[in-house]
């Protein structure tokens, strides 16, 4: 069996504790490096194996499924397992540079736990294992959000607990309506016994199936369940924020495994519980989101509101339930997470060329130092943020709305589809000029003298931004193997017959301590 699926869950635990037993910042600082490595080193063999088709179910305990918990492997789970481990190399790199990570003793325990609650999220082939890992990077993120003291951070993580805990309290009522129904809560059993329920199991099903697309939702801050974003993001260190950009990205993932997968075509009676028709909330919500950017009081809180309408961009393509649509937005996914992170990062430098005082705030103030070097890292990031040619945003965004249109072409779609062409390109148009009012009042409208607490940024400082846009551009410059990638993988969400088939048949390995199923009969 290949245990290359339990490495990105297991690794980060085991690095959590020694950093508990050792909490020098040096030795903190090695072990945190050494799990980065290793993770970017697993999940690219797995992205690698993956890309031939590859798919491995790992029985955890060596327990067929459906009693035993199951780590499933495929196409989907191992891009969101590559996309955080770089994410956690980007963001490691920037927290170390700026000393962010020296500001408390627990960062780096926290970031590890953090990164194995959103692997064993992306990784787990059932719903209660996927509360189990909401709940470990949640907590993760609530001590990360007040890394570094602040009122600020304080009232955000309070306000962050509240929120989550509904959204906990949600999942559970909902989780246990479907096992109450179907007596399993494995993805693969559960997508089998829900196409036989009917009668009042019918109800119970489809009532627990919204309860958990309203966490999910929440998750994925997808208005008007996305109002607390903003407020939580904003205060952050901006290696904590950066490192969130995937975070909504795991209400996201949620909804498009449990929604193709359990509530699928095959899903009888419960088939359309969440597609098409969540298309028309995630539409407004997009368009509120870039309209809303267009008032943002600092960098940050701009970044956040594009964090909302991404997530909700995201949830367009899904709701589609296209295999064009789908393709569209799992290419688009990991260029909105890099963009978004590396703004974030961006808003950090920005901070330090023009002084606490003025910060990122979107006000005439201090002239920045290194104007230059970091008006070019803001320039590229707005311009990857806003999906604009030539990288990868504008392709994703060519993706789905290529993906609406029918056999007849354009015009046949004007009465059909227009009016969702209309709003993606006029959020498109907000979420642009939104920018680039961020980017003329920051670089050109200096006001004052440099204040005295600013600081030269120089390449070192610059470079976990640089290497975020990097990545970003790269996904332009390897855009064909991608979308194939992202074709293949869409295939796979829509027929999932073989996906259950292998993990309702996949036997544990013999061994002279496995004991008989009879023993706990």
């Amino acid at each position: 069996m290949n245990h290359a699926p339990i490495v990105p869950v297991i690794l980060p635990a085991l690095v959590a504790a020694l950093m508990l037993i050792d909490r020098r910042i040096g030795s903190q600082r090695a072990l945190a490096w050494l799990s980065a490595v290793l993770l970017a080193g697993c999940s690219a063999w797995m992205l690698v194996l993956a890309a031939d088709g590859w798919r491995s179910v790992y029985l955890v305990g060596n327990w067929a499924a459906p009693s035993g918990i199951v780590l499933v492997a495929d196409r989907l789970s191992v891009l969101m397992v590559g996309l955080t481990s770089l994410l956690a190399l980007i963001t490691l790199a920037s927290s170390v540079q700026s000393g962010w990570d020296s500001r408390g003793e627990h960062f780096h325990p926290l970031m590890q736990i953090q990164l194995m609650g959103l692997n064993g999220a992306f990784l787990t082939g059932d719903l209660f294992n996927l509360f189990v890992f909401f709940e470990a990077l949640l907590i993760a993120s609530y001590g990360l959000l007040v890394h570094g003291d602040g009122s600020a951070r304080i009232r955000a993580g309070l306000t962050t607990v509240a929120l989550n805990l509904v959204g906990s309290a949600l999942f559970l009522i909902g989780a246990s309506l479907l096992y109450g129904v179907t007596g399993t809560l494995n993805f693969a059993d559960l997508a089998l016994r829900v196409s036989q329920l009917d009668g009042a199991g019918v109800t119970l099903a489809h009532t627990g199936a919204l309860l958990l697309l309203t966490v999910f939702c929440l998750k994925a801050a997808i208005l008007p369940l996305g109002f607390w974003l903003p407020g939580t993001y904003g205060p952050a260190g901006p290696a904590v924020a950066a490192l969130f950009a995937v975070m909504t990205k795991v209400g996201i993932y949620a909804v498009l495994r449990l929604f193709t997968l359990v509530f699928g075509n095959s899903a009888g009676a419960l088939a359309e519980v969440a597609f098409p028709w969540i298309v028309l909330p995630a539409a407004a919500g997009y368009l509120l989101a870039m309209f809303c950017s267009l008032a943002g009081t600092d960098l940050r809180k701009l970044a956040s509101m594009l964090v909302m309408a991404s997530a909700a961009f995201l949830l367009i393509g899904i709701g589609r339930a296209s295999e064009a649509s789908i393709a569209a937005a799992v290419y688009y996914l990991p260029h909105t997470t890099l963009s978004a992170a590396a703004l974030f990062l961006v808003a950090g430098l920005v901070t330090r060329s023009r002084g606490e005082r003025a910060g990122d705030r979107l006000v005439a103030g201090p002239a920045p130092l290194s104007p230059a070097l970091v008006g070019g890292l803001f320039f590229v990031s707005a311009v990857a943020v806003a999906g604009m040619p030539p990288l990868g945003g504008f392709i994703g965004k060519a993706m789905l709305l290529l993906s609406m249109l029918p056999d007849e072409g354009l015009p046949a779609a004007i009465g059909t589809i227009g009016w969702l062409w209309l709003i993606i390109l006029a959020g498109s148009l907000f979420g642009l000029i939104a920018l680039a009012r961020a980017g003329s009042t920051l670089f050109w409208k200096s006001d004052g003298p440099t204040a005295p607490d600013a600081t030269t940024v120089g390449w070192r400082e610059a470079l976990p931004a640089a290497i975020a846009l990097a990545a970003v551009a790269g996904i332009a410059i390897g855009s064909a193997p991608l979308q194939r990638y992202a074709q293949a993988t869409a295939q796979d969400l829509l027929q999932t017959d073989a996906l259950i088939d292998e993990v309702l048949t996949t036997r544990p390995r013999p061994g002279p301590h496995q004991p008989s199923p009879q023993t706990f009969r």
